[in-house]
């Protein structure tokens, strides 16, 4: 029987809520549950349209701190943010006509964009020259229902940890190494290797910065 740190989120030695969440059909009552513990300074562990990711409110400068420790990164790092749909994206980037067709045409995805950063953005999340931000918005059901139910968007980043090659895949091998150091895991079956594309789009032309889960080759010549 996993203990539920429900009521003491930010108790480091309890075992985290582990949650089994259906893919396709998410259960309304485990999102509110994932929502409930993220309002309460927690940090969780979900599915996403690539592979696994470890996140926490855009204004927790603890959990952010934790999830850093958590990946061992440095304060150079920088954050992706989930959103949920375009309109909020537009609350926390800037987004010129050119970047703003291509975006109509592949979200939702596995894509991660870098764009301007709005005032909207903590100071501390944004690139430190080119005051940008990344911002994702995914394909799946689960991670929608999620941010719906939130209201806002998630911080995020890969869950890769500190010297391995790639993201964590296997849901138990996540509950055994990391179940005592975030608040809440959300088991969807197996995650995917394949991290996102990342397209800059900053400033034109706008340029492939990784090649990754996610079609791209209407606009970019991925031959070589």
């Amino acid at each position: 029987m996993h203990l539920s740190i429900y009521e003491k989120p930010v108790e480091p030695k309890a075992m985290s809520q582990y949650l089994y969440i259906h893919p396709d059909n998410p259960q309304q009552r485990l999102i509110n549950l994932a929502v409930d513990i993220l309002n309460q300074n927690g940090v969780i562990i979900y599915p996403t349209d690539a592979c696994y990711a470890i996140g926490c409110k855009i204004g927790d400068k603890h959990a952010l701190d934790r999830i850093r420790k958590i990946r061992k990164l440095d304060e150079q790092h920088q954050f992706t943010l989930m959103c949920r749909d375009l309109s909020e994206l537009g609350v926390y980037a800037k987004v010129n006509d050119t970047a703003f067709r291509m975006l109509k045409h592949l979200i939702p995805g596995p894509y991660t964009f870098l764009l301007p950063a709005s005032k909207e953005v903590p100071r501390r999340l944004l690139h430190s020259k080119r005051k940008s931000i990344g911002i994702r918005i995914p394909d799946h059901p689960i991670l929608q229902l999620l941010l719906t139910t939130l209201g806002e968007p998630l911080l995020t980043t890969t869950l890769l940890l500190p010297n391995d090659e790639y993201p964590m895949q296997e849901p138990d091998q996540i509950r055994d190494c990391l179940s005592h150091q975030v608040d809440c895991i959300i088991d969807a079956g197996y995650g995917d290797l394949a991290q996102t594309t990342v397209i800059d789009m900053r400033d034109l032309p706008i340029q492939i910065v990784r090649l990754g889960k996610g079609d791209v080759s209407e606009y970019f010549d991925i031959s070589l």
